[in-house]
């Protein structure tokens, strides 16, 4: 049976209603309303694709894993992706969101709960629900073609799996370019046994935005990346659908003439006309406020598509305490690189006054902004403010190291695995080993090994590499050992990575410049019966 593509039902037209939104705080976090453990699972969602000698995402190895992870209170939350009215500070655009919301509804738990989340789809599209960074049962991972059948238009699916490690992550659509819509919301889970003390807490959710600003949309801005290299792939996951010739392009959004040092390549391919802090332009931006000599935890997420930021906080030194989740040894910086869907916790002491937060899009133009504030007297920083911090010691992820209660043991690989990324920005044709995605093409482990994957970038372009359902070391020459499940490999480089195989399943790894897997670079890592 023929199954319409992500791409194609993703050009299923906007409908005109919609209702103006609340900017983005941490107060608007959904509460849980405590349902039963027996709450209903919604639709079966076993995937379409072959499992053959592998672990299916519903299996008994996939039970049992979850088994172990316990089972505690069981935490209620609800998503409604709908098609909504976005106000951006000052700018209104048309757009697919959770609760009508930018970012989504920040979802909060404990570490031990179980997390039961209804996802009601409203939109004109199939649509799924990833939780990136968490360790979960492998059919509750959000991949269509995979995990799951996408839930269609119309329809409910809850997602429930127990959550046993703290930190910050990410909800997101899997699906297509849908992410780079307004379809992501923060997750947090909280330490029942917090070492880290501080007085309050700080949320930013950092986003690179094109969706219905003068007709741009995902989409298009893929075609004008592809154009002439329209091609359809098996799985029913990548097909380009109908040609550019059914809608009009818009505006073009090829990012040209680009560079990074701190990247060793260009910023990206999509010169996006706005960056967002907290779902709001610079010109206005979210303000936090504290005490003076407040101890603050920042959260720091990159929910951007295709932007890697580089964030500093003017006049503040930030002390680096995880990332991806994970804590590290505490570490001082001036500024951070955040690849896409990398997240970093800081700790600093509020001075007295009012301070920029800002967002560099490294390579690009323009920048997202927050705001500090201790005071009532002093006016809040202009949109374009570029503290010296940013130009500052910025700190990469392969210089920290893990605290001890998280760093694997020294082990040698039961199996090693090399994966090349290959493509051009001339093309746009990329993927790995020079084989465009197919869900039916796997790299085989085994529950139980210790595995070393080595991710070598044959390409003029940087990547964030993402591997569901685990985290890794990062075990290079020049790594210290962090644990992370997103990381960067720079042009003509390697990352290489350790990690257990304890979470069996179907487990994709690709990178997460939404444009480059939605051209083809994915592949499943699946675990033999």
């Amino acid at each position: 049976m023929h199954t319409p593509s992500r791409r194609t039902l993703l050009r299923a037209p906007l409908a005109a209603a919609g209702v103006g939104l609340l900017p983005f705080r941490t107060d608007f976090a959904l509460r849980p309303d405590h349902r039963p453990a027996g709450t209903t699972l919604g639709e079966a969602g076993l995937a379409p694709s072959e499992v053959g000698n592998y672990v299916n995402p519903s299996g008994p190895e996939v039970l049992a894993a979850e088994r172990r992870r316990g089972s505690g209170p069981v935490r209620s939350f609800g998503f409604t992706a709908a098609e909504s009215t976005l106000d951006l500070g000052g700018r209104t655009v048309r757009s697919w969101a959770y609760n009508e919301r930018l970012p989504g509804p920040l979802v909060r738990i404990t570490a031990g709960d179980v997390l039961s989340l209804t996802l009601a789809n409203r939109l004109p599209a199939a649509t799924t629900v990833h939780a990136h960074g968490v360790r979960l049962r492998n059919d509750m991972d959000g991949v269509p073609d995979v995990t799951q059948n996408a839930t269609r238009a119309g329809a409910d699916f809850t997602y429930r799996f127990a959550v046993s490690h703290p930190g910050t992550y990410l909800l997101h659509s899997h699906v297509g370019l849908q992410p780079d819509r307004a379809l992501y919301a923060p997750l947090i889970v909280d330490d029942p046994r917090e070492p880290l003390a501080y007085d309050t807490e700080w949320v930013v959710v950092l986003d690179d935005w094109v969706d219905g600003v003068d007709g741009s949309t995902p989409d298009r801005v893929l075609d004008q990346l592809t154009r002439g290299m329209r091609t359809s792939m098996p799985g029913g996951g990548m097909a380009m659908g109908p040609g550019r010739g059914s809608f009009p392009s818009g505006p073009s959004r090829v990012l040209r003439n680009s560079h990074s040092r701190l990247l060793e390549s260009a910023g990206g391919s999509v010169a996006y006309p706005y960056y967002l802090a907290n779902g709001r332009l610079p010109s206005s931006p979210p303000v936090f406020r504290c005490r003076p000599g407040d101890r603050v935890r920042l959260r720091i997420l990159n929910a951007g598509s295709e932007t890697a930021f580089r964030v500093a906080l003017g006049d503040h030194t930030m002390t680096v305490t995880h990332t991806d989740g994970y804590p590290v040894e505490h570490t001082d910086t001036d500024a951070l690189l955040l690849g896409m869907a990398e997240r970093y916790d800081v700790v600093f002491t509020a001075q007295d006054g009012v301070f920029p937060l800002v967002a560099l899009a490294e390579g690009k133009r323009g920048q997202a902004l927050a705001v500090l504030r201790t005071d009532r007297g002093r006016s809040i920083p202009l949109g374009s403010v570029r503290p010296d911090e940013l130009n500052g010691r910025v700190l990469p992820a392969h210089n920290l190291s893990p605290d001890e209660s998280v760093a694997l043991d020294e082990q040698e690989p039961d199996r090693e695995m090399r994966i090349r990324l290959s493509g051009t920005m001339q093309r746009f044709d990329w993927s790995f080993d020079h084989q465009p995605y197919d869900p039916r093409r796997r790299h085989p482990v085994r529950a139980g090994e210790r595995v070393r994957l080595t991710l070598i970038n044959a390409t003029d372009m940087w990547h964030p590499l993402h591997l569901h359902g685990h985290t890794f070391a990062m075990t290079g020459l020049d790594a210290s050992g962090a644990r992370k499940d997103t990381a960067l490999v720079l042009p003509h480089r390697k990352l290489v990575v350790d990690f257990d195989a304890d979470n069996p399943g179907l487990w994709m790894l690709h990178c997460h410049n939404q444009y480059h897997s939605e051209s083809g670079m994915m592949t499943i890592l699946g675990y033999l019966k």
